[in-house]
């Protein structure tokens, strides 16, 4: 079995929007949406080798320093599968984007070090 990076994406102002929503509405989303991600966890859990979890602030380290920046990825998980394709089917209907305010969950296979 192959293994495969997902990233959940969503815009950085999309959580700001879902945050001025009123908050039993903000309540409700989050309830619904937990819910669904655990039905969905437990529906691959299987497939799952890293759970992972989300993602906080960023910070970004390069030849010129390190620079606090914002950017699409709001989580991560590590699953396997027997080809890319199955893997990204796996995320089909995720309630990261079916209830919460991500657009997205982008899925790469993980390959071996060179020379490893």
């Amino acid at each position: 079995m192959k293994h495969f990076l997902a990233i959940f994406t969503g815009a950085p102002t999309a959580m700001d929007e879902f945050r001025k929503l009123p908050a039993d509405e903000q309540a409700r989303r989050g309830e619904a949406g937990v819910k669904a991600w655990h039905d969905w966890v437990d529906k691959h859990g299987a497939s799952i080798v890293g759970m992972g979890g989300p993602l906080g602030k960023t910070k970004r380290v390069s030849r010129t320093g390190v620079a606090d920046i914002r950017n699409a990825m709001s989580a991560y998980t590590v699953v396997q599968a027997e080809s890319h394709e199955a893997a990204a089917k796996m995320f089909e209907q995720h309630p990261h984007f079916m209830v919460f305010p991500g657009d997205g969950v982008e899925v790469m296979e993980v390959l071996p070090v060179p020379g490893r």
